[in-house]
Parts: structure tokens; C-alpha cells; sequence
């Protein structure tokens, strides 16, 4: 019997899985192993809303209906010579290999760095909102003006106090000056304070100290500056880029055997671009690297990774939100009305559950549910 294992439980590995059992059919020949040591997808855009528990969901509700194996165990070792992976100490082989382990928010070397807050996890997220419960009028700090650091920053703005902290001279410096004037008239609507050209230098029980010598007084530090690709690239022979993702083919394949996909893979969006460590890249890839993982033991044709045109779509919180199209990032919805195209897609991404049917039939489908 053949064996397709994937490495990591979030958007990019439950639809390899599903689309790898897809392409199986009722064959009996072909196992499918996904490998992940928690019992939930999370589904991280949502959790700068702070609602923890509603941004999970059970992954044997979406496995085991596509006859997939959840095995609940941390990935400690790869190796692609003897196809063989260790998982909290027991060897597993493969024939194919997905890698979909995704990225981890990079934690700063900073006094004080294990009193700061984040929203790139369910704990992280779940700490924080325990924090702040029945705090009046809290203060918080948030690092980073990019798109998480914006969208924790104005939920977290109807709740408390903001200081915005960007070591850039601009608000979103990633998101281009399409959208800035929107969001800067958003943080000015909900009293977000920016300090822009500075940035943390410490952390203590009183609040944060700026790289300029600021101290700015807080209940809560909240860090969302930067992610890298899962340390298992390491594992895995390639070329890598600047985040430490794995160099792929049009197929999503690193090697004959090994396939990547989500935020540990860097695919072409089109010939000019690389995809971003986003869902909605990570849900089309994730389609395509499983599809290709049984095709390629099947004898069947491989897919093209293609996704749908690039566009974003930024929760401004109470202030609505601000939606774009293309790298350039013209602007094409504001307020009430992006919000609700934001509605829209965050409940788009929430995959189904229980139905073999519907499972499968989403996972055929080439976008992600973020264009709509």
C-alpha cells in the first residue's frame, strides 16, 4: 500500500489531505496520514477578533468523514533519503511527503520578551483576551503596522486605548500607499495613537520602553512583527527564500517525492510574483500539493498551481475595513461594505465538516474563498 503523509494541521494540510483523498476515490491502495500534535484547525485570520474558541475547528470532523488519519504528534525529524519522518519518536514512512507546516511569528531578543502578547495563536490569543477581561479602559501596545498589527490594534481600539508602534515611517509599509489613506483615517476615527520611526526595545510589568527612550505605560504588549517558515524546511534539501520557505516547482514539488504548500513554500502567484504567507494562498496550494501527491502514485496527470488574481481584504474594526485588488493595491471597497465582504470571506474559509461530500467537492475547487 502506498502512504501520503503531510506534515501540519492548518489551511495549507487539511485541504492536501482532502484533495489527496479526492484523487483516491474508493480506492483501497492509498493511505493518507496527516500529521499534526493539536486536535483543532485553527483558523488564524480570525483571531485578532480575540474569539479563541470560535476559530477552531475539530480536524476529525474534517478528516476522518475522507477517511484521513489524524496522527497527533509533533514532527521532529526528515528524512527525504530514507522517506521516513519521526513524529514524537516513532518513524513513519512515506511515499509522498506534503510539507505544510506553516509559519511562526518571530519573537524578538529583547529584557522583558516573555511578558509580551500575541494573536498568531489560539493560546497566544486565548492569553490575551483572559488579560484583558473586565479591564476598563486597558492600554494596549501593538508592534507592527502591518496586516495582523492593524487589525489587532483597531478590534483591540473599540475595547481600550491603542498605541500603534511601526519602526517604519509609514503605517503599513508592506501594503503599499493604495490603501494608507483609508487606514490612517481609520486609526484616527477610533483614537489610535502611531509612533512611527521607533521600536521596542523592552518589555516590563508597567508597560513598553521605544528604541527612541519613550516609555509608554500598558496593561498589555501585544507583538506581531514578522513570521518564518517552520524550522522543518531545514529538514528538507532546496533552495529556500528570505523567510526560510522551500523553492517549488509549478507542481509544488521540492523533489520527486517531496511536495510544499502554505506559508513553508514559495510558489509563483504569476510570473512576477511570489504567492505571501496568507490563507488565501495557502488554501489553493494545499489543493494542488495534495491533488499531486496522489496523482503522482496514481499515474495520473499533475495539476498547475494557478491561483485566483492577488487582493486583500484589512478589518479596520469599528471603522469598517478597506479592500484591494492587485499588487498594486487599488482600492475598491471601504467601510460598512468592506466589512462585509470581510464577513463574507472569513466565514468562507471556515471549511465544512461531517459531510464527506461537501469536503471532497470543496476540495476540488481551485480558489480559496477569498475572492467574493
Amino acid at each position: 500500500m502506498s502512504h501520503i503523509v503531510i506534515i501540519g494541521g492548518g489551511f495549507a494540510g487539511v485541504w492536501s489531505a482532502a484533495a489527496a483523498a479526492r484523487v483516491r476515490g474508493d480506492r483501497k491502495d492509498l493511505r493518507i496520514t496527516l500529521v499534526a500534535p493539536d486536535e483543532d484547525l485553527v483558523l488564524r485570520p480570525l483571531l485578532h477578533r480575540l474569539d479563541p474558541d470560535g476559530s477552531r475547528v475539530p480536524l476529525k470532523r474534517i478528516l476522518a468523514p475522507v477517511d484521513v488519519e489524524h496522527l497527533r504528534a509533533a514532527v521532529t525529524g526528515i528524512d527525504t533519503a530514507g522517506r521516513r519522518i519521526v513524529a514524537d519518536g516513532r518513524s513513519i514512512g512515506y511515499d509522498r511527503l506534503v510539507l505544510a507546516a506553516g509559519s511562526r511569528l518571530t519573537w524578538p531578543g529583547l529584557p522583558g520578551a516573555e511578558q509580551l502578547f500575541d494573536v498568531d495563536t489560539a493560546e497566544g490569543t486565548a492569553r490575551l483576551q483572559a488579560h484583558l477581561r473586565g479591564r476598563d479602559g486597558f492600554t494596549a501596545v501593538v508592534v507592527g503596522a502591518g496586516f495582523t498589527g492593524l487589525e489587532v490594534a483597531t478590534e483591540l481600539a473599540s475595547r481600550g486605548n491603542v498605541v500603534l508602534v511601526e519602526r517604519s515611517d509609514v503605517i503599513g509599509p508592506d501594503l503599499g500607499p493604495g490603501p494608507r489613506p483609508v487606514i490612517e483615517a481609520a486609526l484616527a476615527e477610533l483614537g489610535v495613537r502611531t509612533r512611527l520611526g521607533t521600536s521596542l526595545a523592552a518589555v516590563d510589568g508597567e508597560g513598553a520602553v521605544l528604541a527612541d527612550g519613550t516609555r509608554i505605560a500598558a496593561d498589555a504588549v501585544v507583538w506581531t512583527a514578522g513570521v518564518l517558515a517552520s524550522p522543518l524546511t531545514s529538514q528538507i534539501p532546496g533552495d529556500r527564500d528570505r523567510l526560510g520557505r522551500l523553492v517549488v516547482d509549478r507542481w509544488l514539488r521540492v523533489s520527486d517525492d517531496v511536495f510544499a504548500a502554505g506559508d513553508i513554500a514559495a510558489a509563483h502567484a504569476d510570473p512576477d510574483h511570489h504567492v505571501l504567507q496568507s490563507c488565501q494562498h495557502a488554501i489553493p496550494m494545499g489543493k494542488v500539493a495534495g491533488h499531486n501527491a496522489a496523482a503522482d502514485l496514481l499515474g495520473l496527470p499533475l495539476m498547475d498551481f494557478a491561483p485566483d488574481p492577488y487582493v486583500t481584504c484589512l478589518d479596520l474594526g469599528a471603522a469598517g475595513a478597506v479592500t484591494t485588488a492587485g499588487w498594486e493595491r487599488e482600492v475598491r471597497l471601504t467601510g460598512a461594505e468592506a466589512k462585509e465582504r470581510k464577513d463574507m470571506i472569513l466565514n468562507a474559509i471556515r471549511p465544512p465538516v461531517d459531510d464527506a461530500e461537501e469536503i471532497l467537492r470543496k476540495a476540488g475547487e481551485r480558489g480559496s474563498g477569498t475572492r467574493r
